[in-house]
């Protein structure tokens, strides 16, 4: 009797002409949101000192944020857009302008890449896909996720939702630890305590942050 071969539940191949190497680009396209902070921080008035004590971030953070010595993380980037009453996703991959938005796999142009809070390690690399759409309140991302020798919790307003593509995700939320497979989701509330990356190697997800 002829034995089957066994067929993923998934399409392996096209998710992998989905995502590409996102890495393998972010250098030449490494979004500059520091200099976005900058920008708003100096419009508002703001001393570092000031967005300092409003987020509870070291000013020494802050200024190497600024000076994209450190690449924040979206956490992070969440409690300063709301520290500068800026919408999440203007920070992250600019100003949209257009009531809808079409973003063709060869289109995707918006890349950068998060960094631990020492700026020497990445954490993951990401790309918006949705950067066009002006008031928009939810940002999707494809996410390339590292393995975390040293995972940094994050906590802040809104919500989140992470579908993976391949690779092993682990997903912390709270007490609770969580091994994601291809093909595996989860939605959860980002004011809960929580902690995405690669289990080894690398990992990439679909994300859909909702920063309420």
């Amino acid at each position: 009797m002829e034995k089957k071969e066994k067929v993923p539940h998934i399409n392996v191949d096209y998710f992998e002409d989905l995502t590409g190497d996102i890495s393998s680009s972010a250098s030449a396209q490494v979004a500059d949101i520091g200099k976005r902070i900058q920008d708003l921080r100096k419009q508002k008035g703001l001393s570092l000192e000031e967005l300092s004590q409003m987020t509870g971030f070291e000013v020494d953070l802050l200024s190497r944020i600024e000076q994209s010595q450190v690449q924040p993380q979206l956490g992070t980037v969440i409690k300063l857009s709301k520290a500068l009453d800026s919408a999440f996703g203007r920070l992250v991959s600019g100003v949209g302008d257009r009531m809808y938005s079409i973003t063709r796999k060869g289109d995707r142009k918006i890349v950068s890449r998060s960094t631990s809070a020492q700026g020497s390690k990445p954490a993951y690399t990401y790309h918006s896909l949705a950067p066009e759409v002006k008031g928009r309140h939810m940002e999707a991302l494809i996410v390339q996720l590292e393995a975390a020798s040293e995972p940094e919790v994050s906590i802040h307003e809104g919500e989140e939702f992470i579908y993976v593509l391949d690779g092993i995700v682990t997903l912390t939320i709270g007490e609770d630890r969580f091994e994601l497979e291809p093909g595996d989701s989860a939605y959860y509330l980002s004011t809960t305590a929580h902690h995405v990356a690669a289990k080894q190697g690398r990992a990439t997800i679909v994300a859909v942050i909702y920063e309420g």
